[in-house]
C-alpha cells in the first residue's frame, strides 16, 4: 500500500495518509501514536472491523459532518454519494459530499473508501483508485479470485 503517515497530539490523530514518498521514515514511534500504529497493523492483519481511537480531525463543519457520516458504514460495506448524501439530510449536496470525502485526512479509519458510485463503480479516492480496490477487497474479500 506505501508508508503510512501519521500524525498527532494529545487531541487526538489528525492525519493519516498513505504515500509513496522515499522520503526516511522515523524508526521511533511516539507514545501517543502507538495504539493507531497498532490498530493499523491489526486491521491490515483482517483481525480488526473497528477503530477505537481519539480523533482529531482539521475540517469545516460541513467537512466534519460527512466524516461523522462516514463513521457510520459498517466494515465491508459500502454505500454510493447519494445515499451518503441522504444520511447527512441533503441529497442535492452530492458533490459537496463528494468533495468532503476526498478531503477527507483520516484514510482508513474514516471509511472513505467505502463510498462507490451509484452504478457501482469505484469513483475517486485520493489515494488512488488502486488502493481503494484493495482496501474493499480486503473488508469483504470475494471466495473466487480476482480476474483483474
Amino acid at each position: 500500500m506505501g508508508i503510512i503517515k501519521i500524525s498527532g497530539d494529545e487531541e487526538g490523530i489528525s492525519e493519516i495518509r498513505i504515500t509513496d514518498s522515499t522520503k526516511k521514515v522515523s524508526e521511533e514511534t511516539p507514545s501517543l501514536l502507538l495504539p493507531a500504529v497498532q490498530q493499523l497493523k491489526t486491521y491490515f492483519e483482517g483481525d480488526l472491523k473497528a477503530f477505537n481511537l481519539k480523533l482529531n480531525p482539521t475540517g469545516t463543519t460541513f467537512q466534519k459532518k460527512v466524516w461523522t457520516a462516514l463513521l457510520k458504514i459498517p466494515f465491508g460495506k459500502t454505500i454510493s454519494y447519494l445515499e451518503l448524501s441522504r444520511k447527512i439530510g441533503d441529497v442535492k449536496a452530492i458533490r459537496a459530499v463528494a468533495a468532503a470525502n476526498g478531503k477527507n485526512p483520516l484514510w482508513i479509519i474514516i471509511p472513505c473508501h467505502r463510498v462507490i458510485g451509484s452504478n457501482g463503480s469505484l469513483t475517486g479516492y485520493a489515494g488512488g483508485l488502486d488502493r481503494k480496490k484493495w482496501l474493499l477487497e480486503h473488508e469483504n474479500p470475494s471466495l473466487q479470485q480476482s480476474l483483474f
